[in-house]
């Protein structure tokens, strides 16, 4: 080959490189869309599970006098994915607290509480403007719960296109804490199943 001609193939392939690299696109999605690029859980999921959850736990007082105090101690990831369950517990505690039927705890602020009313009781805040000690709620329940999934795929074998079928299960509860009974428990079951070309991109 001409060094002319292994000249102009390299430039070509720079172009045709940068043309593909340099050609990306974003769009605005609806938060609340149900869109699944594969059998993963998504923010679509999160939503769903947040959902029926919270609603289910609002009926679980409606109609009552009181307003219980809960404690939320998370969601437990038992599944093999990475999935941030800190974000299902914030957004089940959100609707828990707009829809006026509970009080809320949060657990994660119970050190930094300690930490402001030690910085208060070392004389640097006048008396008058020190937080009282023993005003904080104890709570009535424990919101807890886990996340789990199965994952199956075909068995190996010639085929054109590869299935996976994936399956979760979100449990929730709310444990009495005087009596350590559960009061309340749901769980919210999501499967799905993807397929994608053996060959191709």
């Amino acid at each position: 080959m001409s060094p002319l001609f292994l000249k102009s193939l390299s430039t070509t392939l720079l172009c045709s490189f940068l043309v593909v690299s340099g050609c990306s696109t974003t769009r605005v999605i609806d938060p609340d869309s149900t869109i699944h690029y594969d059998a993963s859980y998504d923010f679509s999921d999160k939503q769903e599970i947040v959902d029926h959850l919270s609603q289910n736990l609002v009926n679980f007082v409606d109609g009552s006098n009181s307003k219980p105090i809960v404690i939320s101690y998370g969601i437990g990831n038992e599944t093999s994915e990475h999935i941030n369950t800190a974000g299902i517990s914030d957004d089940i505690r959100l609707a828990l607290v707009q829809s006026g039927r509970y009080q809320l705890i949060n657990e994660a602020q119970r050190s930094n509480i300690q930490t402001e009313t030690n910085f208060q009781q070392l004389g640097a805040v006048p008396p008058s403007e020190r937080i009282v000690q023993g005003r904080q709620l104890g709570a009535d329940y424990i919101l807890a719960g886990t996340l789990r999934s199965i994952v199956k795929k075909q068995p190996s074998q010639i085929r054109l296109i590869k299935k996976k079928l994936v399956h979760y299960s979100l449990n929730l509860e709310l444990t009495d804490t005087e009596t350590g009974a559960i009061s309340w428990a749901d769980k919210v079951e999501i499967a799905r199943e993807s397929s994608r070309p053996i060959i191709g991109w």
